[in-house]
């Protein structure tokens, strides 16, 4: 199953299987994970980076996705590339003898999802290839929004964005909480079938924000329409169309499930 996601930031990690240079690892940014990884592997000169440029072919293995801009995605693969230089990374160990290039940059990562910007943010873990699955260490699983899946993603096609934005330029609904009209480039909705909540991104975001207001995104909070607890995480990817139904948004917002997959 290929997910199609609109407005995608992403940060992604490639994987060398040149036998010459097995195993080295490249950390990037993009917007269309599909043609980033055929720029790498096709060379510099089509679009690929000098770093990978002739030492294909490379694999995109991991992708983290759902940053809310370009520049926060761009700040997150700064860091990720330089952690020892980054101060929100200063108690990450450097890399050991016993580790692999790819394990030390999951490590990175794995502590990464795990601080302030990033343990806030509706992040999206991504494997896109089995075979280099690794698990999240015991004390470094990331919070409970932001959920590990697996399989190919890409950026919707811009026709069909272009058909998505006229739908919603004329599509408007009154948001439950300020009663003033809601256009679909500034709504959401609750997933659950059963729910007719609409509001203003800000709106409900300034709802959820009540209990901490020192803060500017939140993590969770009860859908004003509903009264179920709901992650924000799982409202921004319902809108972006990361998950097609409710069985799969739930399957990653219950707590039995994290559980049972972190041992907890």
């Amino acid at each position: 199953m290929v997910v199609e996601v609109e407005s995608f930031f992403g940060v992604y990690m490639l994987y060398c299987t040149n036998p010459k240079f097995k195993g080295r690892i490249y950390i990037g940014f993009t917007v269309n994970p599909e043609r980033r990884i055929g720029q790498h592997n096709a060379g510099r000169h089509k679009g690929g980076a000098k770093r990978t440029s002739g030492r294909g072919p490379w694999e995109m293995v991991l992708i983290i996705h759902g940053f809310p801009s370009d520049i926060a995605a761009l700040r997150f693969e700064w860091a990720w590339q330089h952690p020892h230089i980054s101060r929100r990374l200063s108690h990450v160990a450097r890399r050991t003898r016993k580790e692999s290039s790819l394990q030390f940059h999951w490590r990175v990562v794995s502590n990464m999802l795990r601080v302030a910007p990033w343990s806030r943010l509706p992040l999206t873990v991504r494997w896109l290839r089995q075979e280099y699955r690794l698990d999240f260490e015991p004390g470094l699983q990331p919070p409970l929004h932001i959920p590990l899946t697996f399989g190919c993603v890409r950026a919707k096609k811009k026709q069909q964005q272009l058909e998505d934005k006229e739908q919603e330029e004329s599509w408007v609904e009154q948001c439950l909480l300020c009663r003033e009209m809601v256009k679909a480039a500034d709504r959401l909705s609750c997933f659950h079938p059963s729910c007719m909540m609409v509001c203003h991104l800000i709106c409900l975001a300034k709802h959820f924000l009540k209990s901490e207001p020192t803060h500017l995104i939140p993590v969770e909070g009860d859908c004003p329409g509903c009264r179920r607890s709901v992650l924000w995480g799982n409202l921004i990817r319902h809108r972006n169309g990361c998950y097609g139904d409710l069985e799969e948004i739930t399957s990653y917002s219950s707590q039995s499930h994290w559980a049972d997959e972190l041992q907890i």
